[in-house]
């Protein structure tokens, strides 16, 4: 009963009554949490029944959801020409009841984007998500600024980045998305970028080098290296570089690099075991495009790995991901070979 006491519930007749100082709110995807004004947190379950719930159905007529200067969401009814914190759902919430993985494992090849947000709200974080105008840097942005995030979707083409947000905010009007111009095979065009950014004076939570070419044919950039291995590694690696301070001030923040698997296959050092630099802008001569792939790769790894060693001290982590195998996007546009072996293989993938 002492603990009780303490912790302000003897007060309650009811199992779902909130105790002194409680208030419940709700994500902008209804998921119900529960502030404690006493101790300054949050969490999901009811501080008394230990429940986690969502509000069901849509607003009623006449109301909207909201989202204030500090993220916090409100609803306005037009109605009554009023404004309140609290959500007109909560009288009708459901009990979520999840049911708890069997393996250590929570999520799967078959988890979407969504189902992993699920109940999260990210207002006020600012997002950067490379190559988002398609594939997986689309979904990622969009499933992010569906959550609140603010994304900005750093695309090489102003006309497909600008056609990726009328299509995310086709789907949610209110949804904070902008396009930006950056070509990775153009150094300079990645300063460009990282000065345009730095003018909005805006934070950087999460930085996501996602962008990348595969089976592209052997060029060289502006800047006289091979295309596949600025594109995919260097350019991010500089990106990276010039936003690290807006990454420091922002702390906690993250980078995420996507990378693939198939970084297992390729060596990027000479017989001696010392680092050839040959093999990472290789000539014509001795170019493989599936090789100049799996070599990018490796680098972003080692790249992610180091950078989360040197700026996880400074509240910035780093991690590198694969995102499955073979999953179907464009790609592999490049050559009409792996366009032929992604189609037959795309019933045995999982969808973007």
């Amino acid at each position: 009963m002492a603990a009780l006491k303490y912790a302000g519930l003897e007060d309650t007749d009811s199992e779902e009554e909130l105790p002194p100082g409680w208030e419940e709110r709700t994500t902008k995807d209804g998921w119900v949490y529960y502030a404690n004004h006493l101790e300054e947190k949050t969490q999901w379950e009811h501080p008394k029944s230990g429940k986690r719930k969502r509000v069901a159905g849509d607003l009623p007529y006449g109301w909207e959801q909201e989202t204030d200067e500090n993220g916090q969401v409100y609803f306005v009814d037009h109605i009554n020409k009023r404004t309140t914190y609290l959500d007109p759902r909560l009288a009708f919430t459901v009990e979520d009841n999840p049911v708890k993985p069997t393996t250590r494992q929570k999520y799967d090849g078959n988890s979407t984007a969504m189902e992993i947000l699920q109940g999260r709200d990210l207002s006020g974080k600012v997002v950067i998500v490379t190559g988002a105008n398609s594939g997986i840097g689309f979904e990622t942005a969009k499933s992010l600024a569906l959550h609140g995030a603010c994304v900005i979707l750093a695309c090489r083409s102003p006309a497909r980045g600008s056609d990726a947000v009328q299509r995310i905010q086709g789907e949610w009007h209110k949804a904070k998305v902008e396009a930006m111009t950056l070509d990775l095979a153009s150094l300079q065009s990645v300063q460009h970028f990282a000065e345009a950014f730095k003018s909005k004076n805006l934070p950087l939570h999460i930085l996501i080098c996602n962008a990348a070419v595969f089976g592209a044919p052997w060029s060289l950039t502006e800047d006289g290296l091979e295309s596949t291995f600025q594109v995919n590694h260097l350019g991010h690696f500089y990106l990276v570089q010039l936003l690290e301070g807006v990454l420091r001030q922002s702390s906690p923040a993250r980078v995420v690099v996507v990378s693939s698997e198939s970084h297992r296959f390729t060596e990027i050092k000479d017989s001696s075991g010392k680092l050839d630099f040959s093999l990472l802008s290789p000539s014509k001569k001795e170019y493989w495009a599936m090789l100049a792939y799996n070599r990018s790769k490796l680098c972003n790894i080692l790249f992610s790995n180091e950078l989360n060693r040197r700026l996880s001290p400074h509240g910035v982590t780093s991690n590198s991901v694969h995102p499955g195998n073979m999953i179907y996007s464009s790609i592999h546009r490049n050559w009409w070979v792996y366009t032929l072996l992604f189609t037959l293989a795309r019933p045995f993938t999982k969808s973007m």
